[in-house]
């Protein structure tokens, strides 16, 4: 089998030809990194999150969203402090320069995607979004990490939920 042909990969390529158009506008033109852009865009939605929030919506690491919070309150776009007496668990705000810069930055980064969308047939995009979720979905029912099957992971739809629940 050519590697090209494997389901795996086919998607992550295309996933992440779409996600470099989208840098492109958020990276080249705000500086920001697809780190600090996912944690900021997190911030935006929430207002406010704690490091174990951000690690259930998010698939980086520790490290990436450290690194990523370090940026952005470099910037002065968000700002974090420690949570109680455990020197690990931080809690994160968006600043309003960071919701400043996240709005300007959102309108050109959908823009974009919707640029990309709209070249696509109607019926494909929809089935598009249904193939996204049904997969969603099936990977969620046959993920079992406490059995040593698959891993959790985070789920889309904003609930924080990660797969599967418990």
């Amino acid at each position: 089998m050519k590697i090209e042909a494997f389901f795996p990969y086919r998607m992550a390529v295309t996933a992440e030809a779409f996600s470099r158009q989208l840098v492109a506008v958020y990276g080249r033109t705000h500086g920001l990194s697809r780190e600090e852009w996912r944690l900021l865009f997190l911030l935006e939605d929430a207002g406010m999150l704690d490091s174990l929030q951000v690690s259930q919506r998010t698939s980086l690491d520790k490290v990436q969203v450290s690194r990523a919070a370090s940026r952005l309150e470099s910037k002065g776009l968000i700002t974090r402090s420690v949570l109680g007496s455990d020197r690990r668990l931080r809690d994160y705000r968006i600043t309003d320069a960071g919701q400043a810069l996240f709005t300007r930055a959102f309108a050109e980064v959908e823009a974009r995607a919707q640029e990309i969308l709209d070249a696509m047939p109607p019926a494909d995009r929809e089935a598009l979004l249904r193939g996204i979720a049904a997969l969603d979905r099936a990977i969620a029912s046959v993920t079992q990490p406490e059995a040593g099957h698959g891993t959790a992971f985070p789920r889309p739809g904003g609930s924080g939920e990660t797969a599967p629940p418990e």
